[in-house]
């Protein structure tokens, strides 16, 4: 995986961030109102299939807390009863299943379901494991091994859920800076304006050419882990050039003030570009840098599982 920083630090950063296209199943409902004129609306995961998944670890999380309410072990409930063992097996099912989901996604030709169906399974039974496999411990912790991999499987849920989130937030927001336009297309007419602004500062005086010329050598897209999260930059020379470029523009007049303005608004209009740019850049660092939690914790949680498993059955 390659950091969500790890972004070109040159003029505007070129290359352009790619998104796959992803392709829905829709039903015969769905294809008739196509037909008919009517705009199709895209299932989000959580409803998939008419919230088959949501059903699916409800009802499996009902059936345990139903079960564990029922079972009365002779001591107290704990990991080693029948029920424990039964929770704990499908608790570790559970884990291992979610765990694929990371290989499943990567085949696209796969004819195992949809992407959007396994997506939705993956966040309610990943739910649903909070409930089993708490039920399994019976609520006894301590500080050791098999905590440890109930703390990592927790945290690893935790941040699935961020990443929930961020998935149903995020693209909203990133279609509504866009507008029309692609983040190459933003570059590209950011390096068309530097062009015309360079042509016109040519014809005005040393101290407003000294201005621009600096913004126009000056200014980066991407760069440090603070400014793309942030999407600012508090030193970018073409917002420092706005800001200047009015005071300086006082001194002139005639066609010079006239052709100072025209150069003041290209800049104001490469401004908002920029802005609307980085925007791009810290929504697509929000879409990737969840990931950077969410897995090293779920590879840490198969190992403090196959760890738990052995010593279950070695010394238990």
């Amino acid at each position: 995986m390659r950091s969500p920083c790890e972004q070109s630090t040159s003029r505007y950063n070129a290359s352009a961030q790619r998104h796959g296209r992803k392709k829905w199943r829709t039903t015969k409902k769905d294809k008739q109102a196509g037909k008919g004129g009517h705009p199709v609306r895209h299932q989000s995961i959580l409803e998939y299939a008419r919230f088959r998944w949501f059903k699916a670890a409800l009802g499996l999380a009902v059936l345990a807390g139903a079960v564990y309410l029922w079972h009365e072990p002779s001591l107290k409930p704990y990991g080693g009863t029948w029920l424990g063992y039964t929770l704990g097996t499908i608790a570790a099912l559970l884990i291992a299943w979610l765990l694929w989901f990371g290989v499943r996604k990567r085949r696209y030709a796969s004819r195992a379901g949809t992407l959007q169906g396994w997506l939705s399974a993956h966040v309610y039974l990943g739910t649903a494991l909070l409930v089993v496999a708490t039920l399994h411990t019976g609520f006894e912790l301590g500080w050791n091994l098999h905590t440890l991999a109930y703390v990592l499987m927790v945290a690893t849920v935790a941040s699935g859920f961020y990443g929930v989130y961020i998935y149903l937030s995020v693209p909203a927001l990133m279609t509504t800076n866009r507008g029309e336009e692609t983040l190459d297309a933003m570059i590209l007419k950011i390096a068309d304006l530097d062009r015309e602004i360079r042509e016109k500062a040519l014809s005005l005086p040393d101290r407003i050419l000294a201005v621009v010329n600096a913004s126009l050598d000056n200014t980066r897209l991407g760069g440090s882990f603070l400014r793309i999260v942030t999407g600012r930059d508090r030193d970018c020379p073409t917002a420092r050039a706005v800001r200047e470029l009015p005071e300086i523009g006082r001194q002139l007049s005639g066609d010079m003030a006239k052709l100072n303005h025209e150069l003041y608004t290209l800049l104001l209009h490469k401004n908002e570009l920029l802005a609307r740019a980085r925007r791009d850049l810290r929504y697509k660092a929000r879409l990737d840098l969840w990931l950077y939690f969410h897995v090293p914790l779920a590879i840490a949680l198969l190992a403090a599982l196959s760890a738990h498993v052995i010593s279950v059955f070695l010394y238990w």
